[in-house]
């Protein structure tokens, strides 16, 4: 009998974009549609798998704070950014020679080129240049690192980022792949999770719940800077109790396993 081949895992990245509200710390989340084959219904981040325009000739020098970085972890940052605006038309990016982020109003303009990047028609830099922009890297910060378990049919090695959602860019699904989102607070995303409102796949729960310990952006963002992140691949644990996912004790959240079966 001849042995499975191993699924590599694919890379890819997601985005916990983050704003305080009168509710406390809310984070943007999507809800996938139901013909998708992966995470099929689930809230999750916006995010997805990197391309290989995402490094082409020319990106590096449209991008911010990526000095001294891997051509692979630059395809990570500029696939997480590209993918936030792609799905729901955030845009973390500024007018080259500017300070600030751009603004809501000119990245309703640029509404055109969601699609078209998403079907990978054009890639990233053909947008960049045509509206001489720049990509702020440097809003990116590291929050995790996770890699589907062996023996599944899909894995992926995703790198999760936090950033302060920009204030007047209004975050809205695609009506494609995504066919709701919300600003959401991690104790109303686990009361829905719970309540069967929503779907809610372990790693981001898990993230969630990691998020859910700070009380502010700022401070969910200097945690995450301040710390070492540890690679989490989960195992299966059989135990008295049952069937358990579980992930190490030092990787830094609240819960370590999840019982499914």
């Amino acid at each position: 009998m001849s042995t499975p081949k191993e699924v590599v895992a694919v890379p890819a990245a997601t985005v916990l974009l983050c704003r305080d509200s009168d509710k406390g710390l809310e984070v943007f989340m999507v809800v996938r549609h139901h013909q998708i084959d992966f995470a099929t219904g689930a809230l999750v981040f916006p995010g997805g798998k990197t391309a290989k325009r995402d490094t082409e000739n020319g990106v590096r020098e449209r991008c911010s704070g990526v000095e001294g970085i891997s051509d692979e972890t630059l395809a990570l940052q500029v696939a997480t950014i590209r993918e936030a605006f792609e799905e729901v038309g955030v845009l973390l990016a500024r007018p080259k020679g500017s300070e600030q982020l751009i603004a809501g109003a000119k990245v309703a303009q640029l509404e055109h080129y969601r699609e078209p990047l998403s079907k990978d028609d054009i890639g990233i830099l053909e947008m960049l240049e045509k509206e001489d922009l720049v990509l702020a890297c440097d809003q990116l910060n590291h929050f995790s690192h996770w890699i589907t378990p062996q023996g599944l049919p899909k894995r992926f090695d995703t790198h999760f980022y936090i950033a302060q959602a920009p204030e007047d860019h209004v975050a809205l699904h695609d009506g494609g792949e995504l066919v709701d989102s919300v600003w959401i607070t991690v104790d109303d995303a686990m009361k829905g999770s719970e309540s069967g409102k929503y779907t809610i796949i372990f790693p981001t729960k898990l993230n969630l719940l990691k998020l859910g310990t700070s009380a502010t952006v700022k401070q969910a963002i200097e945690r995450v800077n301040n710390e070492t992140t540890v690679t989490v691949e989960p195992v299966r644990v059989t135990t008295d109790e049952g069937m358990f996912l579980t992930i190490p004790e030092g990787a830094g959240y609240p819960v370590t396993r999840e019982k499914i079966g």
